[in-house]
């Protein structure tokens, strides 16, 4: 029974979106996503209405598509949470993403409507890929132009 029940969770947890801090930090650095993270708690309205309400509208929209996400539970990994988190109101978000300029942070405090996260979100992705760009374009060799 225990290994079916392990099955069981296994599965779900391959099935559905990736919310594991670990699993998303990897994933952004070996993809180069920006790494969008809920740091909130069970007890916190506010929060349950990002966890429960936003986060997942925004998924369904496709929001998420070019970033890693996860959920920090501050009440389960108090740590992890303290280490992200800037103040202590929660919920915060918290986006780290490449620029131009290197790796920047940003937050939201507060609930926040999808169209707030959307912006939020494009920021972070544009910001990426504006980085990526710079980073190509320093590769590549600078051809020598000779007057004709």
């Amino acid at each position: 029974m225990t290994s079916l029940t392990l099955a069981l969770v296994m599965h779900a947890t391959l099935a559905g979106p990736v919310d594991n801090y670990a699993v998303a930090y990897k994933q952004m650095k070996e993809e180069g996503k920006p790494l969008v993270v809920l740091v909130g708690a069970p007890w916190c309205p506010a929060c349950q209405q990002m966890s429960q309400g936003t986060i997942p509208q925004a998924k369904k929209q496709g929001m998420f598509q070019n970033v890693a996400y996860a959920y920090v539970n501050s009440d389960n990994d108090p740590e992890l949470a303290n280490r992200l988190l800037s103040g202590r109101a929660i919920p915060q978000l918290i986006m780290f993403h490449n620029s131009p300029e290197g790796w920047k942070r940003q937050q939201l405090i507060g609930a926040q409507s999808t169209s707030s996260l959307q912006s939020f979100v494009n920021r972070g992705v544009e910001s990426t890929a504006a980085a990526a760009a710079k980073t190509i374009m320093a590769s590549q060799p600078v051809e020598e132009t000779q007057p004709k």
